[in-house]
Parts: structure tokens; C-alpha cells; sequence
């Protein structure tokens, strides 16, 4: 099953924001809140190559910390038929073999994730909504491999991790917009395209934003 990261050394840096914050709804630290199955939307001003122009989505949030899947990098060198290669999975398909496959997050990229709908009886799956499943097993990989995989996936190296109050603290700088995620928004979008599409869902243009916060 995926943990959460426990020590400092397991945690990604925290999105570091350019100048002033711009300002949105305050969020009270004294109040619990539940980010999972949200997605996170880097504002603009957010200078972290990891997290610049991203959106992520949240697959934990508890008080021991938070976990995501970053779904707008597409790794530049990788795709799905090197890592099936690499796994000893047998696949000729060519579009299948040059499905994409991101950098979930600058956290253990050594490991592989699925991010899908709909879930499926894989051998290790968390399961974050009674649609979306997060799975590790290989079982899924010979699955994609033989075009029977999940109807919609994301493949990913790599995770987004926060610890304890981390992601909380960000939201009170204005590194993110929150947003209800869907499976639209996670899956259907083209990539170059997630981000200001997320935002756009609340009704925010990012480049009017982006304005903005070079005029602060």
C-alpha cells in the first residue's frame, strides 16, 4: 500500500512562490480540512520548477500529511514502452507504447503509479473515490500492455508528498487554488491545457492572474 512520506528526507520542497502572495480566502489552521480528491492548482506567481504552471491531484490528506499525483509533466525521455520494457512486459502496440508518462512528483521516482477510472480488481489499489483507484502493482502494467487496462490512466513516476500541516501552510501563502476535481479535469484535457483549465472551472483566467502579479 502507498504510505505517507514520515521524515523530513521523504518530503518535496514546498512550492516556493515569487514576491507578494496574491490574495484569496484565508484558511484557518485550527480548522480540519480534507483536501482528497482535489486538485491542486499552482498560481501563477510559483517559482518551483516542480510545481510551476502544475496542478496535482490529492490521493491523501490526513494529520500525518498529504500525497498527490502531478498530472501536467510528461517525463521528456520516457514513455510507457520503456517502462514495460524495463518490467519484462511484452507490448508491440506502438500507441501503447509511446503513452506518456509523468513525473508524479519530485518524491521516490523511482516508483510507478496508476492513476485510473475505473478502479478494476487490481492486486494493490487505494481507493479514493468509489471512480478513482491509485494503483501499484505490475498487474495493471500487463493490462495496459494488452490494451484491457482502465478506460482512462495516468502513468506516473514519482509522487507529491507534503508532511504534517506543510500543505496547509502553502494554502495560507496563496500557492494554490483548490479545486473539486473530476474526471475530466484529471484524465480528458489535453496536457498543455490541464492547468488553465482547472482554473478556468472556478472561473479564473490564469494569464489575466499572471497580469496581475507582474504589476504587483
Amino acid at each position: 500500500m502507498i504510505k505517507f512520506p514520515t521524515q523530513s528526507a521523504e518530503v518535496a520542497p514546498a512550492a516556493k512562490p515569487l514576491g507578494s502572495a496574491l490574495h484569496g480566502s484565508a484558511i484557518n489552521l485550527t480548522d480540519a480540512i480534507d483536501l482528497k480528491n482535489t486538485l491542486l492548482v499552482a498560481m501563477p506567481n510559483v517559482a518551483d520548477p516542480n510545481f510551476s504552471h502544475s496542478v496535482t491531484y490529492v490521493c491523501e490528506h490526513s494529520d500525518d500529511g498529504a500525497m498527490g499525483i502531478t498530472i501536467t509533466r510528461p517525463l521528456d525521455n520516457i514513455t510507457l514502452g520503456d517502462i514495460l520494457d524495463h518490467m519484462k512486459i511484452s507490448c508491440s502496440n506502438p500507441t501503447i507504447r509511446g503513452r506518456p508518462v509523468y513525473m508524479g512528483g519530485p518524491v521516490a521516482m523511482e516508483r510507478g503509479f496508476i492513476l485510473h477510472t475505473p478502479h478494476g480488481g487490481w492486486e494493490s489499489t487505494l481507493e479514493i473515490t468509489p471512480d478513482i483507484g491509485l494503483t501499484t502493482s505490475k498487474d495493471i502494467l500487463q493490462a495496459l500492455a494488452d490494451g484491457a487496462g482502465p478506460a482512462r490512466a495516468v502513468i506516473a513516476l514519482g509522487y507529491s508528498g507534503w508532511s504534517a500541516g506543510q500543505l496547509e501552510t502553502e494554502l495560507t501563502e496563496n500557492t494554490w487554488l483548490t479545486i473539486d476535481a473530476t474526471p475530466a479535469l484529471i484524465f480528458d484535457y489535453p496536457i498543455e491545457e490541464r492547468w488553465l483549465a482547472a482554473a478556468r472551472s472556478l472561473g479564473i483566467d490564469m494569464n489575466l492572474l499572471s497580469t496581475e502579479a507582474g504589476h504587483a
